[in-house]
């Protein structure tokens, strides 16, 4: 027995380690995503509010996310869900402002029904009493029904997405390999954007994605590629492609955004911005990798955050601080250690 607690007592103190590692390097991202926009607006004379208030967005859901996840292993990702869920449904009221137009209304309702079925599935997962757990499984299946409710198709196969990606995950045993297929879609998904953009895809592909995704989204992405090819280093400046984007004021309701996260910050912040993006979403993955958490509630949440990326790639939604304060809190909710006696860490 006292050789079983000296393994155990070390397999404790090297997971420690491991989430030492991994909150050292949220740090370090985080920081950089938020001195790096500084940088360019003041070379670039650019506006770099939204930027600093999408990064604290989500640097406070992931503490709150791991305090509350440390509490409350099974409420608090089911009142998020719940949160999440009622933030979709009131729609025009999740952003004011003129930013709220029909493109970043539909990014910003499906990757909010991502969010909660990721919430409720992850709470399905945590919980012990099979009763609940039907619940919660019901719980996720209803989100999925609402995106339809709401003619949000989009949000409806979001939801989809994460909930089956969930069930999936129940038999998954390594883990790594989970965590690896995620970042292979969100880099698939990415580079069908960059493709597009690009117009260097062939055209029966091409004129197919163009027609789902609409002309005009086509040409602000490829204004967006433009001004990164030649504001590779620095950036045109944060909040500044709608003044320089030909195409961004050619709508009723023009926000001034290429409605694609990726080749905003490449736009914007040039390729320090893009890298720093794709270093944002890889640490996530990471701290999923290594958290204490079981594995289905680790996928489920990673699985979630991965659909929010390919939804944020090909529309406006992390420009909503109500969703990149949601994706913070569900990572922090999947990487939280249970510190009640008797609670089972998944």
């Amino acid at each position: 027995m006292g050789s079983t607690g000296m393994m155990s007592a070390a397999g404790t103190e090297a997971d420690i380690d491991r989430r030492n590692v991994s909150d050292a390097w949220g740090v370090v991202v985080l920081g950089a995503c938020a001195v790096w926009p500084l940088i360019s607006a003041t070379v670039r004379d650019g506006r770099p509010e939204g930027v600093l208030l999408a990064v604290l967005a989500v640097a406070a859901g992931y503490a709150a996310g791991r305090m509350s996840g440390a509490l409350l292993p099974v409420a608090a990702p089911c009142a998020g869900a719940l949160a999440g869920l009622g933030l979709a449904v009131a729609g025009p009221h999740v952003a004011p402002g003129p930013q709220f137009t029909s493109l970043g209304h539909a990014g910003a309702v499906a990757a909010l029904l991502a969010l909660a079925t990721g919430g409720a599935c992850c709470a399905a997962w945590a919980t012990p009493v099979p009763a609940l757990r039907l619940g919660l499984w019901t719980l996720a299946a209803g989100i999925t029904v609402a995106g339809a409710a709401l003619d949000s198709a989009a949000g409806c196969a979001a939801s989809a997405a994460v909930l089956l990606c969930s069930l999936a995950a129940g038999r998954t045993r390594h883990r790594g390999a989970g965590v690896a297929g995620l970042a292979l879609a969100a880099v698939l998904v990415t580079g069908t954007v960059w493709a597009v953009a690009g117009n260097v895809l062939p055209a029966g592909p091409s004129s197919a994605l163009e027609g789902l995704l609409t002309s005009h989204r086509v040409r602000l992405w490829r204004d967006a590629l433009r001004l990164a090819h030649r504001n590779i280093a620095l950036g045109a400046g944060p909040g500044r492609f709608g003044e320089l984007s030909g195409s961004a004021s050619d709508t009723l309701a023009p926000d001034g955004k290429p409605h694609s996260a990726p080749l905003q910050q490449a736009a914007e912040l040039g390729l320090v911005g893009g890298l720093l993006l794709a270093a944002a979403f890889c640490w996530l993955l990471y701290a999923l990798w290594r958290s204490p958490r079981s594995t289905p509630v680790a996928l489920t949440a990673g699985a979630a955050l991965t659909v929010l990326a390919a939804v944020a790639a090909v529309g406006d939604a992390l420009s909503f601080t109500t969703v990149s304060a949601g994706a913070g809190l569900l990572a922090g909710l999947a990487t939280a250690r249970p510190w009640a006696a008797g609670v089972p860490a998944g």
